[in-house]
């Protein structure tokens, strides 16, 4: 399980449940919910991570354990939901 602050490596569920409205190198028009973000390498890591082109939206989510339950599919199916309840 994800600790407060810590991703489960490879999990990428924040970078394909939410829609991300801002741009994103690769991705002049933000992303739609549900698309892959391009910035994701074939591990499930960040490229932008630590650049400072990565969106606030992307830099501001913290995980916490309610948001990345106890694997990835969790993860997702916890962030479509909030994608769809904001939608």
């Amino acid at each position: 399980m994800s600790t407060a602050g810590h991703c489960r490596p490879g999990c990428a569920a924040c970078c394909v449940a939410p829609s991300i409205s801002s741009p994103i190198p690769g991705m002049p028009h933000g992303k739609p919910a549900g698309v892959r973000c391009v910035q994701l390498d074939a591990r499930g890591l960040c490229r932008l991570f630590s650049d400072p082109r990565r969106p606030a939206v992307c830099s501001s989510l913290m995980p916490e354990p309610e948001m990345c339950g106890t694997d990835a599919a969790a993860a997702h199916a916890w962030l479509t939901r909030l994608e769809s309840l904001t939608a």
